[in-house]
């Protein structure tokens, strides 16, 4: 291999950057927390007076929280101090780099945030001299439908890991309460049974918690749920919560929803649609016109039926559901008519004060028959 020569054929003003960090700590950083730290080494060496939070998720297309992560990251190695008050940072200390000649891993020597007051009261009774517990490495074998209940004894065990120290730390100053031996159990779910990582359990607080739920029960549904569609990184959980999130609004847009949000039933008919049928959103939302048309009112069940009755057809585009409108009026145009002397009429019931108001129900079957043979898209 050839040498590469590097040269400088320009003048700028510097940032200095240790060359201690470039050989031991940004390899094993995550490259978006490279970026803050680099950042912030820009701002300290030059002074500048307008760094904030937001600034720095601006300049890298970030969310605030993927920065203050960064921070924790970097306070966590042993280079950065954060000061706080009210619950907002508002000082950042560059600390001298730990000595590498005799501890060259990050590991070392980690600077982990301390437990609240609250949670230490918690399982202060947990954190007697129990034999120190490491945190399971992944497993291939299928996770239990039971879930695990881990002991007073177990908790404290995995509280003298610090990445687990730091992650409940971490989950109580997402919730905003003190932690529960439940919750406990609850988060170590996800980390032990499910193998999330520390990271992909911090998007899952900022996901749901940006959602408007902060509920230990709701965050574990999600996280069922994620496990479920084999989501195992932070990219992959992003890029779910994208296509859901424009499912969403898409069939809200599509039935006329508006003023509130959709109920639990609702989003699992979504789901259903573009998880289980893998059916993309203009499909979706053809499925919603014609409910419209048909019912002239929001109705997901209805909307379930036609697109039930696509997916048993194989219907996966728009032309697909061309081609079986004209199969289906074909089939109805030679079919043959009933006599209207072979049945007679029904009598109609009598009225009373229990049935002067007729209940609304729809003949899914019938409305989507009558629909397709007379729409066309």
């Amino acid at each position: 291999m050839v040498n590469i020569e590097i040269l400088r054929d320009y003048t700028y003003t510097n940032t200095i950057v240790p060359n201690e960090f470039i050989d031991f700590f940004m390899p094993e950083a995550n490259g978006e927390f490279v970026k803050v730290y680099l950042y912030l080494l820009r701002s300290m060496q030059s002074h500048a007076s307008n760094c904030t939070i937001s600034a720095i998720a601006d300049c890298f297309n970030n969310t605030e929280m993927d920065v203050i992560r960064a921070l924790r990251y970097w306070q966590k190695t042993g280079l950065l101090h954060l000061e706080e008050e009210n619950g907002e940072i508002c000082k950042i200390h560059f600390l001298p780099i730990p000595n590498t000649e005799t501890n060259t891993s990050t590991k070392d020597a980690p600077v982990v945030p301390p437990i609240s007051e609250n949670l230490a009261q918690n399982v202060h009774s947990l954190r007697s001299s129990v034999p120190e517990m490491p945190v399971s490495a992944p497993s291939a074998e299928p996770v239990a439908t039971q879930k695990h209940r881990y002991t007073a004894d177990e908790i404290a065990g995995f509280l003298k890991n610090d990445d687990i120290s730091e992650l409940f730390f971490i989950v109580e100053t997402y919730i905003k309460h003190p932690l529960s031996e439940n919750d406990m159990n609850t988060v170590l779910f996800w980390h032990e049974d499910l193998h999330f990582s520390n990271d992909l359990i911090v998007y899952l607080l900022e996901y749901c918690i940006s959602k408007g739920h902060s509920s230990m029960r709701y965050l574990d549904k999600v996280a069922m749920g994620w496990h479920d569609n084999n989501i195992t990184t932070v990219t992959q959980a992003k890029e779910d919560a994208a296509i859901h999130s424009q499912a969403y609004y898409g069939v809200m847009k599509a039935l006329g929803i508006t003023g509130r949000s959709l109920v639990e039933a609702e989003t699992a008919f979504i789901r259903k649609w573009t998880k289980e049928f893998a059916f993309d959103l203009p499909l979706i939302q053809e499925a919603c016109a014609r409910t419209i048309t048909a019912t002239h009112q929001p109705s997901f069940e209805y909307t379930d039926s036609i697109l039930t009755s696509w997916h048993k057809n194989h219907v996966h585009t728009l032309e697909d559901i061309k081609t079986l409108d004209a199969a289906y009026a074909k089939a109805k145009k030679t079919a043959p008519q009933p006599n209207a002397s072979d049945s007679a009429p029904a009598s109609a019931p009598r009225k009373n004060s229990f049935n002067n108001f007729k209940p609304r129900s729809y003949d899914y079957e019938h409305l989507e028959g009558t629909l397709l043979s007379s729409t066309s898209h």
